[in-house]
């Protein structure tokens, strides 16, 4: 790019009050140049520094690296820029990322920016498959289908609008499609999967020095934090979320109810009836070895699950789950350690007023990460899970974060192994097998599933 087309998208650029009698520092910028009066208050305001700090030279070519390096000083005048200029900032910053990244700018930093509007999104496409289903142990008969190749194949579209109210306020929206299968193409038949629903709607306000943090709406919940496995996920969640943290040590607690797919279904006792829940939350998390953000963390958290089951239109009023959980993440070079603990209190009845706790084990050791910002980076995994039953049919109370089918949640010891890279900048390709999988009780063992996907984000 020139450096006279740069400038004059520069021009709109010129941020601040320039003084009237700000001196040209280049002089090869004569006074009757049509680009007089935007070189020098971009030179004033800091943005531009020529060669030599002597020449201006506007029909070189520029390098990617000198235009980042004026798209970085640009950033740093956004609070005085309008609207309109900011939107131009932000698409140069997107165009120079991995530029300011070299440079040490993080674009992420024009999220703060008041007046800041972004619309992201993903897209993913997803085959899974699951052998065999339900075999008898000791023998090739098999018990229940889980999968079939019909079904294998789905697809799902997020967009999100992201806005900075002010410097401390944002507002998130989003929306979603349902899993939608390939198999059916009838859109009148498949009409429940195609519905398009909101998933995130919700306010996010920062303040106490940017220490305190309320979140409060329609938002993603996680069991134990984005850095604990998530074995129970809310993927549709409205509630409230108060959130103290440092560099050192976060605590957070928050209450709210359930929505989408965590809970219905597993507590039915047919197609009439369907089942949603409230919780009760806490969590309790340290970091070290790098700080909050890349470093390694420890951490403690509670639930109290109320689950209602709404019973032929009577809602009757299920016994509440204790929810006890802990987690370490360990980075160590470009390795991962996580271990993950939960402990499920007061789910199952025996049938004599007894009740027995269930509890989940999992640990994963990962090396190298893949970053949809990075073409060619990867990282490879393996992990380790050990989950009791759950409730009376042997199915989990919620669904996961995590990549496995039901039937391979609950009542299971199974492992898993997986690649995820980045074949192109913003584009994923995921692939996850399971193996050694046996049931713990009961005699009919779940086949082992395969799954591959595509994610693209923009």
């Amino acid at each position: 790019m020139k450096t006279k087309v740069l400038a004059a998208l520069a021009a709109t650029m010129a941020v601040g009050a320039t003084c009237a009698f700000a001196a040209n520092p280049f002089v090869d910028v004569p006074s009757d140049s049509w680009a007089y009066k935007s070189v020098v208050e971009l030179a004033d305001a800091g943005i531009i520094q020529g060669v030599d700090g002597q020449y201006f030279q506007g029909n070189r070519n520029i390098t990617r690296y000198e235009a980042a390096e004026m798209v970085a000083k640009a950033m740093a005048h956004m609070d005085k820029a309008s609207v309109e200029q900011r939107a131009l900032i932000n698409k140069l910053a997107d165009e120079y990322a991995d530029e300011l990244n070299n440079l040490g700018v993080r674009v992420s930093a024009l999220e703060n920016r008041v007046g800041n509007v972004k619309l992201t999104g993903d897209a993913r496409i997803r085959y899974r498959y699951q052998s065999e289903g339900d075999k008898i142990k000791g023998t090739d008969q098999v018990v229940n289908e889980k999968q079939t190749n019909d079904n294998s194949w789905d697809y799902r579209v997020r967009v999100r609008a992201n806005a900075q109210v002010n410097d401390r306020t944002k507002v998130t929206y989003g929306i979603s499609t349902n899993s939608i299968s390939f198999a059916d193409n009838s859109t009148a038949s498949n009409s429940d999967n195609n519905n398009i629903y909101t998933d995130l709607a919700n306010v996010d306000y920062n303040f106490g020095g940017n220490n305190w943090d309320l979140l409060v709406g329609r938002y993603e919940y996680i069991m134990g934090g984005p850095r604990a496995y998530g074995f129970f996920y809310g993927d549709t969640f409205d509630g409230a979320q108060l959130k103290y943290q440092n560099d050192k040590f976060a605590a957070t607690a928050g209450y709210g109810k359930f929505k989408e797919g965590p809970i219905g279904g597993y507590w039915t006792v047919d197609d009439n009836n369907y089942a949603s829940a409230k919780t009760a939350y806490g969590e309790l998390e340290g970091f070290f070895g790098g700080g909050r953000m890349a470093g390694s963390a420890v951490g403690v958290y509670y639930n109290n699950i109320m689950p209602k089951a709404e019973l032929l239109g009577n809602d009757i009023a299920l016994d509440n789950i204790d929810v006890w959980g802990a987690y370490a993440s360990v980075n160590f070079g470009k390795w991962n350690a996580l271990a993950n603990y939960e402990t499920y209190r007061d789910v199952i009845d025996n049938g004599n007023g007894s009740k027995d706790n269930a509890d989940v084990w999992v640990g994963k050791l990962t090396y190298g990460a893949a970053n949809f910002a990075t073409p060619k980076s990867w990282d490879a995994w393996v992990e380790y899970l050990n989950a009791d039953q759950f409730d009376l049919d042997g199915t989990f109370i919620g669904s996961t974060n995590g990549w496995r089918n039901d039937s391979l949640t609950s009542n299971v010891k199974s492992w898993g192994v997986g690649v995820d890279y980045t074949f192109a900048k913003n584009a994923q390709f995921q692939v996850m097998q399971s193996f050694a999988t046996s049931a713990k009780k009961g005699d009919a063992d779940p086949g082992e599933e395969t799954r591959a996907q595509f994610v693209f984000v923009f």
